[in-house]
């Protein structure tokens, strides 16, 4: 896939985090050098599975920190924190963006600047989340069912989503109490040196906050980026200054030093070809010595934090565009992971076509990964139009291929999402059905993006439109594998791809205006920003659902109905004694089935449908566009 320099540079450097295309044509920038081939003997569990038990019950809450929640003003950041964060130039003004302002509408200082292209606002904006934002919010995300969190990442970086890293081993001081006392602190580290570490306020905050997330039952993993730094990183910008001479000169790719004798310029390799994006060095077994080195003790910090112990520690990672670097990097990591908490999970951004995850997941690398081909396939069956879509025959065998694909164990703790923040939300997917197919991830990741597609719909979804994201959490919250959802898609968010997928999360105590202003700043029918009650509900009840009910979490899969006339599919799925039964009706209009009693009596614990009972078959209604959650008395 061909992109002008501009558009790489706005996708690649100022949306970090995202894989432009499938790894096929990616291979010019994440070239994969070393053996996929298992290293070393496989640790298996009494099951025979090398995956923590633990993740196969997650509900994993996908949080952003700073668009999730505004704890502490005081530490919000200002124009110098952000110096080094695309877009390059500095602003002629800048203030912290109000929290609930219409999102297309440029503030009075954004007029100053007079930038003419709407990303550069939207890039430069900055609300204030943190992570004492997140520690306030920590009930409602316990109350809501979620028992795991995902972070985005939390480390040191000028840019609103991190992934432009200045280091792996601090918090980055505005998602802290004390920005500037960090800082100093900070400076009087040797970076090489992990023994001259310090802990920071912002640190500190960072384990109170998985305390605290412990004591309520919720696991928390960090985002690791360890295929790149930023331009403000410690390594890059001592070796930008002292070129040759610096510790780092082996870090990075280096095509050619400065040199004013001879005219050379100082030359290296970025991610994607960005340049405020320095990739690692890597040799056939992935990143060579001195960021191993680094990263190596990074994941030893925030695991076992101050030598306390794992009990202190994360539980785990999600890894950057994992498929960037090499397999041997990933298998002698995964090692030194497994050390520190043998329960840690491991999951990874892949983003390949089913066939090409295979090598990751031998035992030796990851647990599991962000199921992108989960949420094709569910959009494929649940919301691309005709004919686009595909019937309950196929889907059934997609998902079959996919719980094939994986060792033992696998299929029940990969993270089966939708929305994130790499794409756009699933309300916002289901008001522009059509437009292209979810699963032709580069192409159409532009056709969501408002600034490649001028006529994307960007206005809040309709009933009809929110009752099919419905049915997909019904879907969701039953199948094999642990659902993840995106921060806001549970009261109703909705946005295109990078950036708008990353608006402020809405809280029942700030006021927001409509959104009224389309990105080309003309207007259009107001659309209210409050939280979906009823949405709200809908998430609560099947996550409860789905941690009273062990055999939705725990019990094997078998395929109960495929109708592809009727667009019916149903499964059941056994764990021990219990038995649930879960049908969708997929279809414009009330459908009635019947199934086999199977020697049991059936109550509905979604909607308590009426089911009749007639000798050795049950019959039910279901609803257009709604399913039913069956379970044996």
């Amino acid at each position: 896939m061909m992109l002008r320099k501009s558009l790489a540079l706005m996708l690649a450097s100022a949306f970090t985090g995202i894989i432009l295309c499938y790894p096929q044509t990616a291979q010019a920038y994440c070239p994969q050098t070393s053996d996929a081939t298992p290293k070393g003997p496989i640790t298996l569990n009494e099951q025979g599975e090398f995956v923590p038990d633990w993740a196969k019950s997650a509900v994993w809450y996908q949080v952003f920190p700073e668009r999730f929640r505004d704890g502490d003003p005081s530490n919000n950041p200002t124009v110098q924190d952000i110096a080094g964060a695309d877009p390059a130039e500095p602003p002629k003004v800048w203030q912290v963006h109000p929290w609930g302002s219409d999102w297309y509408k440029r503030q009075p200082y954004e007029v100053v600047n007079g930038e003419p292209e709407l990303w550069q606002h939207l890039l430069r904006r900055r609300y204030g989340g943190d992570l004492q934002g997140v520690i306030d919010k920590l009930d409602y995300i316990q109350d809501m069912g979620f028992n795991a969190i995902y972070l985005n990442p939390v480390f040191t970086a000028p840019s609103l989503h991190k992934y432009d890293a200045a280091s792996f081993h601090h918090i980055d001081p505005n998602f802290g109490p004390d920005p500037a006392g960090d800082r100093a602190l900070i400076a009087t580290e040797n970076p090489l040196d992990p023994s001259t570490w310090v802990w920071t306020k912002a640190d500190e905050l960072a384990l109170e906050l998985i305390k605290q997330a412990k004591q309520r039952g919720i696991r928390v993993i960090f985002d690791g980026v360890f295929n790149h730094m930023g331009i403000n990183s410690f390594a890059f910008q001592h070796l930008q200054q002292h070129q040759q001479q610096s510790p780092y000169k082996d870090w990075f790719t280096v095509h050619s030093f400065r040199d004013e004798k001879t005219g050379s310029e100082f030359r290296y390799e970025g991610w994607f070809g960005v340049a405020s994006l320095p990739e690692f060095k890597e040799d056939a077994q992935g990143l060579v010595a001195g960021p191993r080195d680094y990263v190596f003790a990074a994941t030893e910090r925030w695991m076992n934090p101050k030598g306390q112990g794992r009990e202190f520690g994360i539980d785990g990672w999600r890894l950057d565009v994992a498929f960037c670097v090499a397999h041997g990097f990933w298998k002698d990591w995964r090692q030194h992971v497994k050390t520190l908490n043998p329960d840690a999970y491991i999951t990874a951004e892949l983003v390949m076509p089913p066939e090409l995850v295979k090598p990751y997941f031998q035992g030796d690398e990851f647990d599991g990964e962000m199921n992108y081909n989960f949420a094709f396939t569910a959009a494929e069956f649940m919301f691309n139009p005709a004919p686009q879509r595909i019937k309950a025959s196929e889907f059934d065998a997609r998902l079959a291929e996919m719980r094939a694909l994986y060792p033992k164990g696998v299929a029940y703790v990969t993270q089966n999402l939708f929305g994130s923040h790499d794409s756009n939300r699933i309300g916002s997917h289901i008001v522009n059905r059509g437009i292209g197919n979810f699963r032709d991830w580069g192409a159409y990741f532009q056709l969501s993006q408002v600034s490649q597609n001028p006529a994307y719909q960007v206005r809040k979804p309709n009933a009809e439109e929110l009752r099919l994201q419905k049915l997909f959490v019904i879907f969701q919250m039953t199948y094999v594998g642990a659902p993840m959802v995106y921060y806001g898609d549970e009261v109703g968010m909705w946005g295109a791809n990078d950036p708008d997928d990353r608006k402020p999360m809405i809280w029942d105590d700030i006021r927001y205006e409509d959104e009224v202003t389309n990105p080309d700043g003309s207007l259009r029918p107001a659309d209210k920003v409050e939280v979906n009650r009823q949405l709200q509900q809908h998430y609560r009840q099947l996550i409860q659902l789905r941690h009273q009910l062990p055999a939705l979490r725990l019990g094997d899969y078998q395929t109960l109905l495929v109708d592809d006339q009727r667009e019916l599919y149903g499964f059941e799925r056994r764990y021990q004694q219990q038995r649930v039964r879960v049908v969708l009706n997929n279809s414009e209009q009330p459908q009635q089935i019947t199934l086999p009693k199977a020697q049991a009596n059936w109550q509905d614990a979604l909607s308590q449908l009426a089911i009749s009972h007639n000798g050795d078959t049950m019959q039910l209604t279901i609803p257009a566009k709604w399913g039913a959650v069956l379970v044996a008395k």
